[in-house]
């Protein structure tokens, strides 16, 4: 028993060392080949193909990896029992380190996965929930419409994911910052 369970944790240590790799060189070079990332892994590339049939699977495998790093960087962040602003906050930076460390693979598009549209889809509801409970509290003015707001918080955090310069904790109290006082003085349009 305890030498299936060291050869499965061998292969899984394997299959995480490979995901890395194709993130990093798929990053760089998203034609790379499967032996390209098979040495950026430091494996053989029979390796990768006893993991992954084709390219497309390790493709499927990264955006399934990633997916779930998603939903578990919202679930760390608990927003259902957490104060909104520090939930609010909490997720931003988690979500933030899944998006910058696994752009490739949370840039692909997801939409014939169900496993990630079924994630995505509690995301957004959490979301929604988190943005209530944030207005409720007062840390959004009472005025503002929250499917608004979470779009905004939405493109700030794509676009946070994109400079890769600062470090995760940075970015997110820069956006929500932005999110909750905005770039502008103040000053009304009348």
């Amino acid at each position: 028993m305890t030498s299936t369970r060291a050869l499965r944790s061998d292969a899984e240590r394997t299959v995480h060392t490979i995901l890395e790799a194709a993130e990093r060189v798929l990053s760089r070079n998203p034609t790379a080949s499967m032996e390209q990332i098979a040495e950026a892994a430091g494996v053989a590339r029979t390796t990768v193909h006893r993991r992954f049939a084709s390219r497309d699977a390790l493709v499927a495998a990264m955006a399934s990896w990633a997916t779930r790093r998603f939903a578990e960087a919202v679930n760390a962040a608990h927003p259902e029992t957490t104060p909104p602003l520090i939930a609010l906050y909490q997720v931003t930076v988690n979500v933030l380190r899944v998006k910058i460390d696994w752009s490739f693979a949370m840039n692909l598009a997801l939409t014939a996965d169900r496993e990630a549209a079924h994630v995505h889809a509690d995301i957004e509801g959490r979301c929604e929930r988190l943005f209530a409970k944030a207005r409720e509290a007062g840390v959004l003015r009472a005025d503002v419409d929250p499917a608004w707001a979470r779009r905004v918080y939405y493109a700030l955090i794509h676009e946070a994911a994109q400079s890769r310069d600062a470090d995760a904790d940075a970015l997110a109290a820069r956006l929500v910052d932005t999110l909750l006082r905005g770039v502008g003085t103040g000053q009304s349009l009348t």
